[in-house]
């Protein structure tokens, strides 16, 4: 039987490779390689498509944006033009 959810209207999924923090600051002039990260599905009503560097979030928070429950692991937050990342000292 088929169900569609009603908050998932519009938006469509992506597979998803997240970065090492080592590529973080290149990964936006040179698209990275597939990293040792596990890959992931996530949900995305922002537009993103196939070569862009997104921010995504997992668990509970992914649900945040929406008005009720709704059945999602990740969601797409950000798509990046610029991207600088400093890391943090001890």
């Amino acid at each position: 039987m088929h169900t569609q959810e009603d908050a998932l209207h519009g938006g469509r999924w992506l597979m998803v490779n997240p970065v090492d923090t080592d590529q973080l600051n290149h990964c936006i002039e040179s698209p990275p390689t597939l990293t040792s990260q596990p890959s992931l599905v996530v949900y995305d009503n922002i537009g993103a498509g196939a070569g862009d560097v997104i921010g995504f979030v997992e668990g509970a928070e992914a649900t945040a944006p929406f008005d009720n429950p709704t059945p999602i692991d990740a969601i797409s937050l950000a798509i990046f033009d610029t991207l600088h990342y400093v890391a943090p000292t001890d």
